[in-house]
């Protein structure tokens, strides 16, 4: 399916859809008229049949990539529920600011809201919800590296401020590129959620998606 306000279609089923979500568009609509324009707006648009809700999970505005919607409400259960139990799979391709120290291994920071500077995220070992990623290094180059992170738990800016928490404390030291709020601004925020897999709420079978980074 292709044509103005649509998107593109990776997989799809009886009662789902999975789309390829360009950087700069989001989620799920925002606050105020100007902010309507997000991708379970145009699904609904693709398919006007649907029962609903659509949404199951997001990806932020700047990460492109991969996302999956509920087409009726039973599959919308379903799908979150899987994601709520960890029973999917999901992992992201980023380009770093820098090249971590190993080339394999994991991040724990519990992470939760800087109330007096939202959106950003903070780490916080006494109130922060835990907030775990694994990471692969898949290629280096002199001043960055990309990587592939698996989050395990999937909370708000969890792969950013992973990638950004300086390594003495417990992160990768090495800014996601483009990241404006952890990092320094860019083209684009390169994060790109390139594998998702999770079981058709219909047949219960496992559906693998993959889409390449653009960049």
């Amino acid at each position: 399916m292709s044509g103005a306000g649509t998107l593109p279609i990776v997989a799809m089923g009886a009662s789902f859809v999975v789309i390829d979500k360009p950087p700069g568009l989001l989620s799920v609509p925002g606050k105020g008229p100007h902010k309507q324009d997000c991708a379970a707006a145009r699904v609904r648009v693709m398919f006007p049949d649907s029962s609903g809700p659509l949404v199951v999970h997001r990806l932020d505005m700047e990460t492109s990539g991969l996302l999956v919607f509920g087409l009726s409400a039973a599959a919308q259960r379903d799908l979150s529920r899987q994601f709520e139990r960890r029973e999917t799979e999901k992992a992201y391709t980023a380009l770093l600011d820098g090249c971590p120290a190993c080339d394999e291994g994991e991040v724990s920071l519990p992470l939760r809201p800087d109330i007096d500077h939202r959106p950003w995220q903070i780490v916080d070992h006494v109130h922060g919800r835990t907030a775990l990623t694994r990471y692969r290094v898949l290629s280096r180059e002199i001043d960055r590296a990309r990587v592939r992170f698996e989050p395990v738990t999937g909370r708000a800016h969890q792969l950013r401020v992973h990638a950004a928490t300086p390594a003495d404390r417990g992160g990768l030291g090495c800014p996601i590129i483009g990241d404006v709020l952890y990092g320094t601004a860019g083209p684009r925020l390169m994060l790109h959620a390139a594998e998702l897999s999770f079981k058709d709420p219909d047949t219960g079978r496992r559906v693998e998606c993959r889409s390449e980074a653009p960049f």
